[in-house]
């Protein structure tokens, strides 16, 4: 049975793991412990998903509550995917938002598919500034 709390403090290393188990690691620093901590730390919505004391699913999320979600980590652990976990997770997300919040996310590459799927519309007008960019 999967149990869901809402920003239940969840360890570095349990969020690490999660990552690693859901693929998402590929694309997250999770070999740098005091980024990943800050990551948490600094997050003001954390949706959580636990199988026992297990964390098998996190929705991460930064936002004003009012205009804009940015949810910036959604991962489910391979073994819980297509289970509803990571629509859970989102349909949590946005009970927690204000009625005219607008929730945004990057894609990971192999979801792409997915969001459109569950109501996602894709923004083509989307830019990021990598580090080590600096504006001209």
């Amino acid at each position: 049975m999967i149990e869901y709390a809402i920003n239940k403090r969840v360890r570095a290393d349990e969020f690490i793991q999660v990552l690693r188990d859901s693929t998402l690691a590929e694309r997250r620093p999770v070999e740098d412990r005091v980024c990943m901590q800050g990551m948490l730390d600094n997050a003001n919505l954390l949706i959580s998903a636990w199988c026992d004391d297990q964390l098998v699913g996190v929705a991460r999320s930064v936002t004003d509550f009012h205009y804009c979600c940015y949810l910036s980590d959604l991962a489910v652990a391979v073994p819980f995917q297509r289970q509803g976990i990571g629509k859970e997770l989102i349909r949590l997300t946005q009970a927690e938002l204000g009625p005219r919040c607008t929730l945004i996310l990057l894609s990971a590459p192999a979801a792409v598919a997915y969001y459109p799927h569950i109501q996602f519309e894709h923004h083509p007008q989307a830019w990021i500034l990598r580090p080590g960019n600096t504006v001209k």
